[in-house]
């Protein structure tokens, strides 16, 4: 059996970084395939390494500032996934990117073989008890949908 561990990061405190938390929640509405776990991380970075349990796929779903308009949904496959540079990909200190590499080196094992981020565009990431923009929030259902389609 093929197993995934879907991860969704966000705070939704904070406007669009609610965006994984906002997919979250949608999915918890869903019957996934057995075999499939999900997780949601109010911050992500290295807390990543101790919810991955080397399945054949992870999936991390996140708000990011990746230079598209605000809702664009992103879909990058390991190889697309951008380190952090001067302007990171998500607000969560250490990217995906890092904390996986880091993973690789301490703990070979638990690092899923594909790795996927669906990341949603966003564009307000400072305004404290803020809800999502609407772009944002039109954006979730299409998340799920991109997600489904790398499921199993």
């Amino acid at each position: 059996m093929t197993t995934a561990l879907i991860v969704c990061i966000g705070n939704d405190l904070v406007a669009d970084d609610g965006a994984g938390q906002a997919v979250h929640a949608s999915l918890e509405a869903i019957s996934l395939a057995a075999g499939t776990r999900l997780v949601f991380l109010g911050l992500g970075g290295i807390d990543l390494l101790e919810v991955m349990n080397g399945e054949d796929l992870l999936v991390v779903i996140d708000a990011v500032q990746l230079g598209a308009a605000p809702g664009f949904v992103h879909v990058l496959d390991w190889q697309a996934i951008p380190a952090l540079g001067p302007r990171p990909v998500s607000g969560h200190g250490i990217g995906i990117r890092e904390a996986i590499e880091v993973g690789r080196r301490l703990y070979p094992e638990r690092i899923p073989t594909n790795i996927y981020l669906i990341g949603i565009e966003g564009k307000c990431f400072n305004q404290l008890g803020q809800r999502l923009s609407p772009e944002v929030a039109a954006a979730v259902p299409r998340a799920v949908d991109q997600l489904l389609r790398l499921l199993p």
